[in-house]
């Protein structure tokens, strides 16, 4: 690789990296403006929610209703009507929010596996092209950069244990 190749894939490796943690740091600050924003204090606290999470709205508007007019079903540690239906309007609010920050996820996701797979992509036309050109002597300097590759392609066929013992046998009649 010349070094005019070694510094643009530096400054493209050094930008994706800065621009990517500038993202990061966009996407914490969110945190603090996003009103009610709960960090989950367990990794099933969400699936605990779920039940009383799913009742209907129209349920949820009986129910204010009710405690608003029936004085024996208020409680005193429960919150106002009002505050319930402040609620359900912050819930219907931000849940597209969660919706595209899914699809957004999903997109970037999807962008990384493209990057990786063109890359990927091209290390393979590399390594089928350097291993047949390593089969002609005119390129036998091909061959070591073919063996480092198949070995971190992790390509490396496994011998049979009848195989192995065949090449223990030749390396012990090799050394004696």
């Amino acid at each position: 690789m010349s070094t005019i190749e070694k510094d643009v894939s530096t400054v493209l490796t050094t930008n994706y990296v800065e621009t990517a943690q500038a993202r990061l740091q966009d996407l914490r600050l969110w945190r603090e403006q996003i009103p009610r924003f709960v960090i989950p204090p367990t990794w099933d606290a969400t699936r605990r929610l779920v039940g009383a999470a799913s009742v209907p709205p129209a349920f949820i508007e009986l129910t204010n209703v009710a405690v608003a007019n029936q004085n024996a079903l208020v409680r005193q540690e429960s919150i106002s009507p009002a505050e319930i239906r402040d609620l359900v309007s912050y819930a219907d609010a931000y849940s597209p929010v969660a919706d595209e920050l899914e699809a957004l996820a999903q997109f970037v996701r999807h962008s990384v596996t493209t990057a990786r797979n063109t890359a990927g992509s091209e290390a393979l036309t590399t390594y089928s092209l350097a291993q047949r050109l390593a089969k002609k002597p005119r390129h036998a300097g091909l061959v070591p950069y073919v063996a480092d590759m198949r070995r971190a392609l992790g390509r490396v066929r496994k011998l049979t244990p009848e195989e192995a013992a065949r090449k223990a046998a030749e390396r012990a009649t090799k050394s004696s």
